[in-house]
């Protein structure tokens, strides 16, 4: 395998993240919508999708960072991976939420920020076994419509979104990459050093997630008929958001308003 990759989609400070407002058209406030895109890991689905909802002046959902949190908990209390229900139990007791006054919202568990801990290698490693247990799915899924009901005018990425969560969405996307670029971005978002993993073992945890997340039996990772898919492996952010911006404001001119 070659250690060649690309520059796009290289992950942003939140500084860098900031869209000028008013020199382009956003969703108007009283036309609901959702947004969905789903993806493997590594191809940007995080950074566009907040980049997005800026742009478009809607919400941002992470639900990865839900699952996380999930796995997060699970390592904190040392829970064997046989220790299913009581899993569960505790992650519907910490009553996973966002604090949206933050950019990005910032997930809390038991009403405490938990973000510094999510991006841990260690929950990286867990993450998708913890998004193979259907009764978890199935509390993420029903806690993720609670929060479209709160928050009507919302970009959400992750793997099921489109296809499960919000199968009624009024745009999908769908976004894939090589996964050698896909490994790469990986290794420059977690600012892994060479050393102690190569580009080539990153390619295989990347491939074994999406061996892992496509062949599970709840909420597999699959691109939904109606969605738009896009290879971002040689294209920038900038590009692929003005994409997804165009295709959606296409959409919102015929969309229902709510009456003010």
């Amino acid at each position: 395998m070659s250690r060649t990759h690309s520059p796009a989609l290289q992950p942003l400070a939140a500084k860098e993240l900031i869209i000028p407002q008013g020199t382009r058209p956003a969703v108007p406030a009283n036309t609901p919508i959702i947004i969905t895109i789903d993806g493997p890991a590594g191809t940007g689905k995080s950074t566009v999708a907040r980049m997005l909802a800026q742009k478009l002046g809607l919400d941002f959902l992470d639900t990865g960072a839900m699952y996380r949190a999930a796995a997060a908990i699970m390592l904190e209390r040392k829970y064997d991976k046989d220790q299913v229900g009581e899993l569960v139990s505790t992650v519907i007791g910490a009553d996973l939420h966002f604090d949206w006054s933050q950019d990005p919202p910032t997930i809390l568990a038991w009403d405490t920020p938990i973000d510094h801990r999510i991006r841990a290698q260690e929950v990286t490693d867990l993450v998708s076994f913890v998004a193979t247990l259907s009764e978890l799915r199935q509390h993420m899924v029903r806690k993720q419509r609670i929060i479209f009901a709160q928050h009507p005018h919302l970009v959400t990425e992750g793997r099921d979104q489109g296809s499960v969560v919000f199968p009624d969405a009024a745009v999908k996307f769908y976004l894939d990459a090589d996964p050698e670029i896909r490994a790469q971005r990986r290794i420059d978002q977690l600012g892994i050093d060479p050393e102690t993993m190569t580009l080539e073992e990153m390619c295989e945890r990347i491939v074994e997630r999406d061996r892992i997340d496509m062949t599970r039996q709840d909420g597999p990772l699959v691109c939904p008929d109606d969605a738009i898919q896009i290879d971002t492996s040689k294209m920038s952010i900038d590009d692929v958001v003005e994409l997804m911006y165009e295709r959606t404001m296409a959409v919102v001119a015929d969309l229902p308003k709510i009456d003010s």
